[in-house]
């Protein structure tokens, strides 16, 4: 039995997983409230192998070493995705790497991904990592795309379209939910879109 892949990402309403240094939003567009913090630890609680692209490691390394232990980059649900067993893909990273239990791995996201697949115990997740993802979901090996969105447009500030760079995909929606009122999180199981002919 292969293990699952979700491909988890924080979106903006009109698609934009980050902002520009002229934004003033803050983590989460600062519309975080108890019901997303609690319910992203939750689905923390099952243990899982996290992917990470090279990039958004090295962002993630960089915002935990450069934050304090009040602020929101340390969330409950972060801290805990930390102690989970990790998969690097990175082809530039080399070791010692500032994570608990992260393995770098050389060599094509897809088929790393594959193997991982086929050899893990426990669901595989990944947060963020946008091409690594953009990859894997046009080679079929993403099983759940989970989008959160939260309540803003950053039209004029929005940096990396979440999805921009992918492939055409048709999406069945497995699973939806509102939290604090106005953030949708929404699950769905992509297959790449066949043009017709």
């Amino acid at each position: 039995m292969t293990a699952t892949y979700t491909f988890d990402v924080f979106a903006s309403l009109d698609g934009y997983g980050t902002y520009s240094g002229d934004g003033d939003w803050g983590g989460y567009w600062g519309k975080q409230g108890p019901e997303l913090l609690d319910h992203r630890l939750a689905s923390f609680d099952t243990p899982h192998r996290m992917v990470f692209g090279a990039t958004t490691f090295r962002q993630f390394v960089e915002m935990l070493a450069t934050s304090t232990e009040e602020s929101e980059v340390r969330d409950p649900w972060v801290t805990r995705m930390r102690s989970m067993p990790m998969t690097v893909v990175s082809s530039t990273l080399e070791g010692p790497v500032d994570w608990p239990d992260a393995t770098v791995v050389a060599g094509d996201g897809v088929e790393i991904v594959a193997r991982l697949k086929e050899e893990s115990d426990v669901p595989l997740r990944s947060h963020g990592s946008l091409s690594l993802n953009w990859a894997l979901m046009a080679a079929g090996l993403v099983d759940r795309l989970q989008v959160t969105i939260f309540p803003v447009i950053t039209g004029r500030t929005g940096t990396e379209p979440v999805l921009g760079g992918a492939d055409d995909f048709d999406l069945e929606l497995l699973e939806h939910r509102t939290l604090d009122g106005d953030i949708q999180e929404l699950v769905y199981r992509p297959t790449l879109h066949v043009r017709r002919r």
